[in-house]
């Protein structure tokens, strides 16, 4: 059975991408809190990526790295720390994921890796100056190891518009703010962890071998589309 890596698979987008490989996956979750959820394939380890060491792992054919920020001030409000705290957490707990289990990676099978940007990257947007810079990090660091490891590991990364996550929940708080957000979204949704989990699973499976160093936006229409 191959070994799926996740970096923050307790809540949100990494729980469901945990649930979706449950079956055909042993599954090393990686977080400070325990997923609310047991299985025969599930072993977890409590663990703070940016404080703690990682555990070794003796087998990894996938790895992901789900935990993020949405920390959305005016700029006049976002101190340097902020914009060092942001970064801390989307890219430096990547890198340091990746350094601790790229030699075992690169013995697994069809290895991949999955790291998350968002849309804010591509659509100019007040208030996301922070998330934004880190998360365009992200997307270089994704490019540039595709390149560095190609042919042996497939890295790509999904940039997701707003998901209904308990990281969202202060941009879905009551009726009208949901609706809001769906009529801004060419599409009039927004997105379920799970559609971002379907695209995870794609990504990392045989499926996507023709794929790496890919940026995918699953924006609902918000970027690419004006009508």
């Amino acid at each position: 059975m191959k070994t799926l890596v996740i970096i923050g698979g307790s809540k949100g987008i990494g729980k469901a991408i945990l649930e979706k490989h449950l079956d055909q996956f042993k599954i090393i979750n990686i977080s400070r809190t325990s997923p609310d959820i047991t299985h025969e394939n599930l072993e977890h380890h409590s663990c703070d990526v940016l404080k703690d060491e990682l555990p070794e792992i003796d087998r990894i054919d996938k790895l992901v790295y789900c935990p993020g920020s949405i920390n959305l001030k005016p700029i006049a409000r976002l101190s340097t720390d902020d914009f060092r705290e942001d970064f801390e957490i989307n890219v430096i707990g990547a890198v340091k994921a990746i350094h601790k289990y790229l030699p075992t990676l690169k013995q697994g099978e069809h290895p991949a890796v999955v790291l998350f940007s968002t849309v804010a990257t591509k659509l100019g947007m007040p208030f996301h100056s922070s998330v934004a810079a880190a998360k365009a990090g992200v997307e270089g660091l994704a490019k540039s190891l595709a390149a560095e490891l190609a042919p042996t590991v497939r890295v790509n990364a999904i940039a997701p518009t707003v998901t209904d996550t308990d990281l969202a929940s202060k941009l879905l708080r009551n009726d009208k703010l949901v609706d809001n957000m769906k009529e801004r979204h060419p599409l009039k949704k927004y997105l379920d962890p799970n559609e971002v989990a379907d695209m995870a699973a794609f990504l990392l499976s045989e499926k996507a071998a023709a794929l790496s160093g890919q940026v995918f936006e699953m924006d609902c229409g918000i970027v690419n589309l004006k009508i």
